[in-house]
């Protein structure tokens, strides 16, 4: 028998969502709709970036803000509409998001990546986009990458004016490696010479446009997908585009040395725990079995923590437990004399300091972090993993995957 004939019509109606992804000889749709993308700041790249991904299928995504939405966002940002006005960037972007794929897990986290977001966050990730306008958070952002071993991808907009770049763990230069004598000076300026945050943010407020957006974001998420199917990158380099003659070009960058930044934390243990379940000491315990040590172990936290704001006019001392950077510059002030206080931090527990029997979640430190344990050259991390569900929502179930 002679086969029927399908017209186009007929065989258009057989099409999926992705069909003509799949076009491409080397796509792979599956292998996206696995990927675990953790997606850092919901403005106008942050949208632009979240639409791409919407778009393409990917299905596991967080998303990090701390943000709300002003009436401004509204001529840059393609996810957010005017009822949307005063509330959460990252809530708002995940409704949006999971409207545009129905069948994605998008988890908003209303949070300062800095100071609120554990290193767990990072290593449940396969891969990390950010769309933010500090360097702080970059820093920190690149920091956590490498010691996670995830990549990340960066993208800055300023005016019609952009570049996006590519950074791999154990692969220098890296983020920090970019960094000059005038982004360190900047840097500096977040944070008083005691350690208490001034609020008057230095950076933000960028003049920008939704078509720069737009260009550099699809750059990052195209990268991603280059990524992801092991197609060659932008590692170590930046796609640079100048908007008023429509130039682009690519930049490398040179590798420093002494860069802070290259450091890759292995291995990772989970702790069945929950942050409220769990002390320094216990930690500091199962380090010992674990390195088979009486002596010289030290658990180190994932960034500084405020012990104690003491007045060294009138010797008045508070106890406060709060990660460097979160306690105002203000509230440093003593209650009784007016003066500022000094700022007591700690980094590390070894067993000898007064707040080993407090429980994590009491140090200041975020949720579902990791502890890093050593003795002498050996080293553990140790993931609060009983805070997974907790921080993840939904997405909570693909990260014991």
């Amino acid at each position: 028998m002679t086969p029927p004939t399908i017209t186009v019509a007929q065989a258009e109606t057989h099409e999926d969502r992705f069909s003509r992804f799949r076009l491409i000889p080397w796509w792979n749709q599956e292998k996206m709709q696995r990927t675990r993308v953790l997606v850092i700041g919901a403005g106008a790249l942050g949208n632009e970036i979240l639409k791409n991904l919407a778009l393409l299928g990917f299905r596991k995504i967080v998303i990090v803000d701390m943000d709300r939405i002003e009436e401004s966002n509204l001529s840059r940002t393609v996810l957010y509409r005017k009822e949307d006005v005063g509330g959460f960037k990252a809530s708002v972007a995940a409704r949006a998001t999971h409207a545009l794929c129905p069948d994605a897990i998008v988890h908003p986290l209303v949070a300062n990546v800095v100071h609120n977001c554990g290193l767990g966050l990072f290593q449940w990730s396969d891969l990390i986009l950010a769309g933010l306008d500090n360097r702080e958070a970059r820093l920190w952002i690149n920091r956590s990458a490498w010691k996670m071993n995830r990549p990340w991808i960066d993208g800055a907009i300023e005016g019609i004016n952009g570049v996006a770049r590519v950074f791999l763990p154990g692969a220098p230069p890296c983020y920090e490696c970019t960094l000059g004598e005038t982004d360190w000076k900047l840097l500096e300026r977040r944070m008083s010479c005691n350690l208490l945050d001034h609020e008057a943010d230095v950076e933000g407020k960028v003049p920008t446009t939704p078509t720069i957006s737009s260009i550099i974001a699809g750059i990052q998420v195209q990268e991603a997908v280059k990524l992801i199917h092991g197609l060659p990158t932008l590692a170590s380099r930046g796609f640079v585009f100048e908007g008023l003659n429509h130039t682009s070009y690519p930049v490398t960058y040179t590798e420093n040395a002494d860069c802070m930044s290259h450091y890759t934390l292995k291995p990772v243990v989970d702790l069945p725990q929950r942050s409220v379940e769990i002390t320094l000491r216990d930690i500091l315990a199962r380090a010992h079995r674990d390195f088979d040590s009486a002596n010289d172990v030290v658990v180190e936290f994932s960034r500084d923590v405020i012990t104690k704001l003491t007045c060294l006019s009138c010797h008045e001392e508070e106890r406060r437990f709060a990660a460097v950077g979160t306690v105002r510059y203000d509230d440093g002030r003593c209650s009784r004399c007016g003066q500022i206080r000094t700022v007591v931090t700690a980094h590390s527990y070894d067993g000898s300091e007064d707040f080993g029997d407090l429980s994590i979640d009491a140090l200041g430190l975020p949720l579902y972090d990791v502890f890093t344990a050593r003795a002498g050259e050996r080293e553990i991390g140790y993931l609060i993993a009983g805070d997974r569900s907790l921080v993840l929502g939904a997405v909570s179930e693909e990260a014991a995957q």
